[in-house]
């Protein structure tokens, strides 16, 4: 069996469909009747950009929104280590009134031995971490009474002071920061 190969002219007539086809194609794709307007175009363009405006804003307001809630968290967690180290640090306050008073009435003979010496250390090291964390003494003897900072145990007539003036500091204040860890306990002035 031989296979017979087509002549020139059917090889035309069986390819003449095919063009024809791809004509009809390209003339639907590009017709000369549809002309896009600069108008439609302009139109078209407007409306991609106010799209893509909005979507600007919108990433923008979600960019701030998440800045904002970093900054609240970070503020909350500041918050919450000097709440938990308020509680720490005011334990720590009553041994160092015992140790203020200890070195106070210490009695000068044994003012200079070893024993007292060390225990002034360890009221300076207990002072320097405090003043790490940030706890500083109020100072009060002399200032006008504060509620916010003193606690009044006595109001007393005494010359040379005035109304409201605080004669003396019974019991040490502090505070961390901007909050008062303790008020100082103080004699008033009438």
């Amino acid at each position: 069996m031989s296979e017979e190969k087509p002549t020139h002219n059917e090889e035309e007539q069986n390819s003449q469909p095919l063009i024809a086809e791809e004509e009809e194609f390209m003339a639907e794709e590009i017709s000369p009747t549809e002309t896009i307007e600069e108008e439609d175009i302009q139109t078209k363009l407007n409306e991609l950009e106010k799209k893509a405006n909005e979507y600007l804003d919108g990433w923008q307001r979600a960019r701030a929104e998440f800045a904002n809630y970093k900054k609240r968290v970070e503020r909350e967690q500041a918050q919450t280590y000097q709440l938990a180290s308020s509680t720490v640090l005011k334990k720590f306050l009553d041994v160092v009134d015992d140790l203020e008073r200890a070195l106070k009435n210490c009695p000068p003979e044994i003012g200079s031995t070893e024993w007292a010496q060390g225990i002034e250390l360890i009221y300076r090291k207990i002072l320097s971490i405090m003043e790490s964390e940030g706890v500083t003494k109020l100072e009060a003897e002399g200032q006008q009474f504060d509620p916010n900072l003193h606690e009044a145990i006595s109001h007393e007539q005494v010359e040379g002071y005035t109304e409201g003036q605080i004669i003396e500091v019974v019991k040490q204040g502090y505070r961390v920061g901007d909050r008062v860890l303790r008020p100082a306990a103080v004699r008033v002035a009438r």
